[in-house]
């Protein structure tokens, strides 16, 4: 069956984060490409470029600013204590993070007031407690645009942030996650307890263990995003709500594959617990299959919360239950 459009705004936020780049990078003084011998990170504001990233980052303290970041593969990390700061790729997928974390913990450690990340890759990263991430968030807002996340722990991991906003569009998890760890699975992408998750026009694909997405935030758009298990090894669920969430879940792309740690639902919704209300969380305008040659039965949404989840129509293949009550 055609599935019917559930409109969201992810236009507009690729739009908002493509002008603030254009600007951004537009303003570096002319003088600046010629300083860039000294160092790949240039605050635009001033013009001024350091070898390190973290000395960029102290330089912007708890003011605004914008650290443009040249092409290559940098192999540091860096801590934001305070402010707002924008990390942008002079050429989106040329400025690559390559295997070293902060902290024992990611790339980039976030705990400013509001952080933009766009044009960046994150990769290799792993920490002796089997949660080495891109990056990790453990206050503020977020904004995330046309990055890449692969071959990691962990794409994005953050703490708790009950008025916070995480924005992701455009970006790319594949080959993340892992359960080696004692303390419980690593994820492609796992939000605590934030206020709003917006997930738009994003590819999450040959995960290594755990699940694709799991949130805990109270409200979560997930929309025009795909999610290709085919590859995947040891996986679990490609989405999952555990402490429930309202919001929508509209217009995805899913495939699991077989190589499942847990094959008995695509979307789980209040598997832990009951931190927020589910009524009203649409998912609707989807399409959910099993990948090819593979014969199982299995549940698109299932829900342990209780709540009136408002079902709409959904494109599931063969073997797909649509609903189950747990």
């Amino acid at each position: 069956m055609e599935n019917r459009l559930y409109p969201v705004e992810s236009r507009r936020v690729s739009k908002l984060a493509l002008a603030v780049a254009t600007l951004a990078i537009a303003a570096i003084p002319a003088g600046t490409a010629l300083a860039q011998s000294a160092g790949p990170f240039t605050v635009v504001e001033n013009g001024r470029s350091y070898a390190q990233l973290q000395d960029a980052v102290n330089a912007i303290g708890n003011g605004s600013g914008t650290i443009s970041i040249a092409s290559g593969t940098h192999r540091q990390c860096a801590v934001q204590q305070g402010g707002s700061i924008s990390y942008l790729a002079v050429e989106p997928g040329k400025a690559i993070f390559d295997g070293v974390t902060c902290e024992g913990k990611a790339a980039l450690v976030l705990r400013g007031r509001e952080t933009s990340i766009s044009g960046l890759v994150f990769r290799r990263m792993a920490v002796p407690d089997f949660n080495g991430a891109g990056i990790r968030l453990e206050q503020g807002n977020l904004t995330v645009s046309q990055s890449w996340f692969s071959d990691s722990q962990q794409g994005i991991l953050t703490g708790n942030d009950a008025n916070g906003r995480i924005v992701i569009d455009k970006s790319t998890f594949s080959g993340l996650g892992t359960c080696e760890g004692g303390g419980g699975c690593a994820h492609s992408v796992y939000v605590g307890d934030y206020g709003q998750l917006r997930v738009t026009r994003s590819r999450f694909e040959r995960g290594s263990g755990g699940h694709y997405l799991k949130a805990r935030a109270a409200r979560v758009e997930i929309a025009a995003s795909s999610f290709d298990d085919s590859a995947g090894q040891n996986t679990n669920y490609m989405i999952d709500l555990p402490a429930g969430a309202t919001g929508q879940i509209t217009n995805n792309w899913f495939v699991q594959g077989r190589s499942k740690e847990n094959y008995s639902a695509f979307i789980a919704v209040g598997a832990e617990q009951k931190l927020h209300p589910s009524d009203g969380l649409l998912v609707a305008g989807n399409d959910a299959r099993l990948a090819p040659n593979l014969n199982r039965e299995t549940v698109f949404v299932a829900d342990w919360s209780g709540a009136d989840i408002d079902l709409g129509p959904n494109n599931l293949g063969v073997g797909l239950k649509r609903f189950e009550r747990r």
